[in-house]
């Protein structure tokens, strides 16, 4: 560094016995010193200068948004009154009601009788669904040649009853 280079020549003025000199380039080194010193707080205040500003059009901006928020709220608190929001929690309320009613009608409200009849009706039901053919009762022939396997016959029976169903 050029201050540390001044020192050394000022030690070398001393030794020649320049003492004049010698006390001329450490002034001049300590005013380096001191003008150095103030430019580097100089930089440092300019630095937290930058941040303080970034900071405060960081801050700029939440309040901003802070603002926009604020006033879409108002918009929808026009829009939606808390009588209305309470209106509309107590038909909720009373829709959850009734159909808690329904509910407890349909669990409980079927006699023994009821039961019986429903099972019935859905076996009548599930019987006209399932009417299939008739079933052969002398067993089938060994196959002929070019007509269908057994296998071929199991899957067509069971398209058939899918279809029924």
């Amino acid at each position: 560094m050029n201050l540390e280079r001044e020192r050394a020549l000022a030690r070398q003025l001393l030794k020649e016995g320049k003492r004049e000199k010698a006390m001329l380039l450490l002034k001049k080194k300590r005013y380096q010193e001191q003008l150095l010193d103030k430019t580097e707080n100089q930089i440092s205040n300019l630095e937290r200068m930058v941040q303080d500003i970034e900071f405060t059009q960081i801050e700029m901006k939440v309040i901003e948004g802070l603002k926009i928020g604020n006033e879409c709220l108002n918009k929808m608190h026009q829009v939606m009154s808390i009588e209305e929001v309470e209106r509309i929690i107590g038909e909720t309320q009373d829709a959850v009601e009734y159909q808690r009613q329904i509910d407890e009608i349909l669990a409980g409200g079927l006699t023994e009788e009821d039961e019986d009849a429903i099972l019935e009706e859905l076996n009548t039901i599930t019987q006209e669904q399932m009417e299939l053919p008739e079933v052969p009762s002398e067993p089938l022939p060994e196959q002929i040649p070019g007509t269908f396997s057994l296998c071929a016959l199991q899957l067509w029976l069971l398209v058939l009853l899918s279809s029924v169903q």
